[in-house]
């Protein structure tokens, strides 16, 4: 059976396939580059695993080493391309994978985490010729279809300061036993029926890679780079998108356009906006309905999880900042600190009852994927939240130390641990704290023992140690943390005072 690449390059060959700002391909051009990418792949020893990293910055060839590694067989695992090649090698290492793809911008990272790592190839375009000699050493013919298809293996940032992986979950990926049977099943998924789609967030991150798997499916899919509003606009006209995956901070974003900028574009072919990553203000939100039309919808989930709420933007107007009732096989489940069920509308832990029983899983991390569950697939996010009446969810806060800055997850642990490398730092804690843009962002209370130390310093000696993203924004100076005897700290405690006068 030929896959839809395929399909598409015999009846459309002419028509556009994928795009970036530098690049076209038609479909008979992206058929031949990945048939000769997958076919270079299954004559690379890949281990048991048949683990694949692509740690590269959004571009056609980014998709391209996706949906290879995809069609190939293998499990593809997206690296943040922000991260430093220390940060980059505990993933390529954790995940085993063989073999890493990369572009010009974090190459030399790439081949210093792969070095550190114990990985000796290295794939790269627009750089080295890597990627230019492996595809001419590669045969153009149809690779085979038959192979099983392997999920995704994504990274987010851990709570106790290292990364953890978790397997893209069954709700986002397609059955089916061999390739040809996968991106069948991938065709009847909802997100990939709509036609041209734009990836406007980095493809390591879960919603962004709905566009991938679109695009494997036989979507015409094009591919921004770092976020500019403007030319948001100006691609959903010149490429006549209609589906995207967007967070609230792009939407604060192109709010922010100026009204005469707005009126230059025409957005009348989009269709579908799929709203996710954090908390959207109920202003913003609103004020994007009003201008693109009821074409929002919000999924709330997470990595493990997948799409666990639902909700659109009628139903949203209804119900302003609700993020919808839970979707099959889930459940909404709000327990208190006994872990009790209490009744509708009273505010506890949110949680989710799997009714497959899978829950959540992490990779190499028992104890982990232990602690995410109140009972066998019973799981959390770590928000607090209720449920109304007729099931919809709303979130009013999170239990756990996670911040979700810019629709990007980050853990406290990881900073905090580097802020305790600084020899005049006595104490430490990272919390969430409200921003304009990204909704919240990350900072430090810190207790030191040097009073000349300053809030800049501090900040660049994290900057030194971690990706930029991942340190703190701002950073308070205090006399002492409330610790418990056990030295714990209430970290929802710590914020409250930050986000008193929030809505």
């Amino acid at each position: 059976m030929a896959l839809a690449t395929a399909q598409h390059a015999a009846e459309r060959p002419d028509e556009l396939a994928l795009c970036d700002q530098r690049t076209e391909l038609t479909w008979a051009q992206a058929d031949g580059l990945l048939n000769r990418a997958v076919n270079g792949l299954l004559a690379l020893e890949l281990g048991p695993e048949r683990r694949v990293a692509v740690f590269a910055e959004n571009s056609v060839e980014t998709v391209l080493a996706h949906v290879a590694g995809l069609y190939a067989g293998a499990s593809v695992v997206p690296v943040n391309f922000h991260l430093t090649a220390a940060e980059a090698a505990y993933i390529l290492e954790n995940s085993r994978a063989t073999v890493v793809f990369t572009g010009p911008e974090n190459a030399e990272r790439a081949a210093a985490a792969a070095a550190q790592a114990g990985i000796g190839r290295v794939i790269a375009w627009r750089g080295d010729g890597t990627w230019e000699e492996f595809l001419a050493a590669a045969p153009v013919a149809e690779p085979p279809t038959d192979l099983t298809p392997l999920a995704n293996l994504l990274y987010t940032s851990g709570t106790t300061g290292v990364p953890k992986g978790t397997p893209l979950p069954p709700n986002m990926f397609a059955a089916g036993d061999t390739i040809a049977e996968h991106v069948e099943a991938l065709k009847g998924q909802p997100l990939t029926m709509f036609g041209p789609q734009l990836a406007v967030g980095p493809l390591y991150h879960t919603g962004p890679l709905f566009g991938v798997r679109a695009f494997a499916a036989g979507s015409t899919l094009a591919v921004l780079g770092r976020f500019d509003p403007e030319e948001v606009l100006a691609a959903i006209e010149r490429w006549q998108i209609k589906i995207t995956v967007m967070v609230p901070t792009h939407f604060i974003r192109l709010l922010e356009l100026p009204e005469e900028v707005k009126a230059k574009y025409d957005l009348s072919s989009m269709i579908l906006v799929v709203h996710t990553g954090s908390a959207c203000p109920i202003d913003v939100k609103r004020g994007m309905i009003e201008w693109w039309g009821p074409v929002l919808v919000e999924a709330y989930g997470g990595s493990e999880a997948g799409t666990v709420t639902f909700i659109d933007s009628h139903q949203w107007l209804e119900r302003p900042g609700s993020v919808g009732r839970a979707i099959p096989p889930f459940e909404a489940v709000v327990v208190d600190e006994a872990g009790a069920v209490v009744p509708p509308g009273t505010e506890g832990r949110l949680y989710f009852r799997d009714s497959t029983g899978r829950g959540v899983l992490y990779h190499d991390d028992p104890a982990k994927t232990r602690s995410a569950h109140l009972e066998p697939g019973v799981f959390t996010l770590g928000e607090i939240g209720y449920v109304d009446d007729e099931g919809f969810v709303y979130i009013t806060d999170r239990f756990s130390d996670m911040v979700v800055s810019g629709g990007v997850n980050l853990y406290p642990a990881e900073a905090e641990k580097v802020l305790f490398e600084h020899p005049a730092v006595i104490d430490a804690a990272c919390v969430g704290v409200p921003h304009p843009e990204m909704v919240e962002q990350l900072k430090a209370l810190v207790v030191s023992r040097d009073p000349a130390l300053t809030e800049d310093a501090l900040i660049a000696f994290c900057r030194e140690r971690l990706s930029h993203y991942k340190c703190p924004r701002g950073i308070e100076f205090v006399p002492e943390l409330p610790r418990t005897a056990m030295g714990k700290l209430n970290k929802r405690e710590l914020r409250a005072p930050y986000w008193r006068d929030q809505a």
